[in-house]
């Protein structure tokens, strides 16, 4: 008889950051997470995870709880895992929006499924690596703090930094921009993330006096408000760096819209967004038609979740890069297992579902 959803239980984590993580739309100090066990009658555990950013997806800690608990968990006890579909379909058709607990269940019962098969996810989805390199964030500070932030990070072998910008004027974020690229010198690769703090004037101002000043900029990623679409077709159409799109980009049809006005060039795919694993991977195909290559990114997350994201960018060519560095900022994690790094290397774990199988009964 095929195994059965028998049990879904919600915890709530809070975990002190190792520094302050500081971007133009937040500053966080400690991370407060949602851990998902969705059990079947099996005895195996699916792990998800849900973490709360109003400023971005408008989940709060006390609306996932009301939405596991009180409005999609309830659905799904007693439908079996060989109807997946069906499954995932319940999770995104029970109630609009509230994407972060969509995802919590939905990265629970690809685990659960990946367990059964008895495969890493990353197989089950595609099995393109099982390793895969992330920059490291540098939070939004005085031009001083990067610096020492950036070298920090640099000497511990990170190739690649992000770096947060719009909190300021644009002129200051240039300033930092270069400052920090004379600093860590010309073989390390620079992100920009302005996370919706520029005007698209602003914008393509920066950018384009950033690329005059040779500070060699991988790309630059939502320079503008997540509905202005007509200011990110803008600034991707008027500068010659990158243009990632990640606030504005939650669903498949975001994705649609925002590739038919020519509005970027990269997309930023994050679970807690789309809502899961499946979405994510629809949101892939369709860049992947379009010749846009995806990053894999996260919020402030712990390792489960962050191990999901994981999984997908390792199971799919079309993923070219990867921002993961969510749960190394963390001074602990709730849950043993799941991904290891060493430096900006991921390793993806060789056991099935997740990773995190010493859990199952």
């Amino acid at each position: 008889m095929a195994p059965v959803i028998k049990k879904i239980e919600i915890s709530e984590a809070a975990v002190p950051l190792k520094r302050p993580f500081v971007t133009a739309l937040r500053t966080v100090t400690t991370a407060r997470t949602l851990i998902v066990k969705v059990e079947d009658s099996s005895g195996l555990i699916g792990l998800g995870e849900a973490a709360p950013t109003p400023v971005i997806t408008g989940d709060s800690v006390s609306s996932i709880k009301e939405a596991v608990n009180e409005i999609i968990g309830p659905k799904l006890i007693g439908k079996s895992l060989v109807n997946s579909e069906d499954i995932k379909a319940t999770i995104d058709q029970s109630m609009v929006h509230n994407s972060s607990p969509k995802a919590a269940l939905n990265i629970a019962v690809n685990d659960l499924i990946a367990q059964h098969y008895q495969v890493p996810l990353y197989q089950l989805l595609g099995g393109h690596t099982d390793r895969i390199q992330t920059d490291y964030t540098v939070s939004v500070g005085t031009t001083d703090k990067m610096i020492a932030q950036a070298k920090e990070l640099m000497n511990a072998g990170f190739s690649t930094l992000k770096i947060k910008v719009g909190s300021d004027s644009e002129s200051s974020d240039v300033e930092k921009v270069a400052a920090i690229r004379k600093a860590v010198g010309p073989s390390i690769n620079i992100r920009l993330d302005a996370n919706q703090g520029w005007h698209h004037k602003q914008a393509v101002s920066a950018i384009n006096q950033m690329a005059r000043l040779g500070l060699d900029i991988q790309l630059v990623e939502q320079p503008v408000a997540a509905t202005d679409f007509e200011g990110m077709a803008y600034v991707t159409q008027n500068t010659q760096t990158l243009i990632m799109a990640d606030e504005s980009i939650f669903s498949v049809q975001d994705a649609q819209r925002l590739i038919s006005m020519n509005g970027c060039d990269l997309i930023n795919l994050k679970l807690m967004k789309a809502g899961g694993i499946d979405n994510a991977l629809k949101i892939n195909t369709l860049a992947e038609t379009a010749g846009i290559p995806c990053m894999v990114g996260s919020m402030i997350e712990s390792s489960v979740s962050v191990t999901a994201a994981a999984h997908l960018a390792a199971a799919k060519e079309n993923v070219k890069y990867v921002d993961l560095d969510a749960s190394m900022m963390f001074s602990s994690n709730p849950v043993k297992g799941g991904i290891s790094n060493k430096a900006n290397q991921i390793f993806l774990p060789h056991i099935a579902g997740l990773g995190f199988a010493q859990l199952s009964k």
